[in-house]
């Protein structure tokens, strides 16, 4: 099962590698980590999403409460936080098929960001869910390449993710 944590640390160099040699240390795989400035300019906000069994991740997050420049962790896998992620797609695009690609674009509020004789870049962010779909739907016009960013998660209303 994926968890998905969110994380608040002191902003130094090695600190995302020691979060990443933790969690492999445990035997478990990260499937998307994001890290970037937040609120306060001293630390760094980083979103982690782990494939563990529930007991595993309590003892991951335990482990990561006990690094040094951990301020604070939260599991919010179960309060269904507004979760995004962005995605660049460049897709083949002659000019047969460019309309129909412009077509799912649009369907999807994908950004053209970059126009080739022969291809094209989308930008979407939204979830996981939906970059999945119009991934889906555009294969048929040929990927040519694609990044993700990884997850970014923050719990709804006025609570922090952290409290």
């Amino acid at each position: 099962m994926q968890h998905t944590l969110v994380m608040l640390v002191v902003n130094r160099p090695t600190v995302l590698n020691h979060i990443a040699s933790l969690v492999s240390r445990r035997g478990y795989n990260i499937t998307s980590i994001a890290a970037g400035s937040c609120e306060d300019p001293r630390m760094t906000r980083i979103t982690l999403v782990v494939d563990s069994d529930p007991e595993g991740i309590v003892q991951v997050q335990k482990q990561l409460e006990k690094l040094v420049d951990t301020v604070s962790v939260a599991n919010v896998t179960g309060i269904e936080p507004v979760v995004r992620e962005l995605a660049l797609i460049k897709v083949r695009a002659d000019a047969a098929h460019r309309s129909a690609i412009v077509d799912i674009a649009n369907i999807f509020r994908a950004k053209i960001e970059d126009v080739h004789r022969e291809s094209m870049v989308l930008e979407l962010s939204g979830t996981p869910e939906k970059i999945n779909a119009l991934i889906l739907l555009l294969e048929d016009q040929g990927i040519i390449e694609i990044t993700r960013t990884g997850l970014v998660a923050m719990a709804r209303g006025e609570e922090n993710s952290l409290d």
